[in-house]
């Protein structure tokens, strides 16, 4: 009969180690701890790789799915560890990565009529288990800055952007995603809010005009605030700036490590 062979596990004679192969992009429904309501289901995308050792000619891509089916109804950071060393014994690996990368919202009043609504903010997860397990999160979180160059030569007024702050950690103990978002936000000119009321969109932009900041200003404050974090072993802070005056994007990045 046709196809009894076992192709991926054929040996392979070109000595080539591939770092990473897997399945990419897939969409899953997966459940994460919430601050508020203990538990937030959402939808990620998942790419999961292992090491496939020079002497293996294939890996076997259906396993990913198999074993993602057995812990996508557990909360997946809770669960990650196992699941990297599932992989890494379903796939006979020496290593596994993974990216979860997914939606996560926030119930935000504003700011003085205090009406709710959702925020969507993009966060991940990365998780790498070779001889041992990391783990690090992280969060895009879109705020207001307002230029103190502006301010300062202009006769009214100063140009202000939009902004995406990249944020990445590795921590001991728990950290919620929350708590790294209001680092974030507390470092720029203005939180974004989805509903504003005319009283809210008055106090926003008086918020921005009175608190000015370049985009280093925004990456050192997250930096002086994290470092203080005993939890923090590691982050990398990016904060990009949508320039309104220019056509390009303003930016600056820090990465620290406790160790060094």
């Amino acid at each position: 009969m046709k196809g009894k062979k076992d192709i991926q596990s054929q040996n392979d004679n070109r000595n080539v180690t591939i770092n990473k192969v897997g399945v990419k992009k897939v969409r899953y429904p997966i459940i994460v701890e919430d601050r508020e309501n203990k538990q937030q289901n959402t939808v990620a995308d998942l790419d999961i790789y292992v090491e496939l050792s020079h002497l293996q000619r294939g890996t076997h891509m259906s396993r990913f799915l198999e074993v993602l089916n057995r812990f996508h109804k557990e909360t997946i950071i809770g669960n990650l560890e196992d699941f990297m060393l599932e992989i890494k014994r379903e796939l006979i690996a020496d290593a596994a990565y993974a990216r979860i990368s997914f939606p996560y919202f926030i119930n935000k009043q504003a700011p003085v009529s205090k009406i709710s609504s959702y925020l969507g903010y993009d966060c991940f997860f990365e998780a790498y288990y070779k001889q041992d397990y990391d783990l690090k999160i992280g969060v895009q979180v879109p705020v207001t800055s307002l230029c103190p160059c502006s301010k300062e030569i202009s006769d009214y007024g100063a140009h202000n952007q939009r902004s995406l702050v990249t944020l990445k950690v590795a921590y001991d103990g728990f950290v919620w995603l929350e708590e790294l978002i209001e680092v974030v936000e507390g470092a720029a000119s203005s939180q974004i809010y989805s509903l504003l009321k005319r009283v809210d969109e008055k106090y926003v932009t008086e918020q921005a005009y009175n608190n000015p900041r370049f985009v280093e200003d925004i990456v050192r404050e997250i930096t002086v605030k994290l470092k203080k974090d005993k939890r923090i072993k590691y982050f990398k802070v990016e904060s990009e700036n949508f320039e309104s005056i220019h056509n390009h994007s303003a930016y600056a990045c820090v990465e620290w490590s406790r160790d060094e």
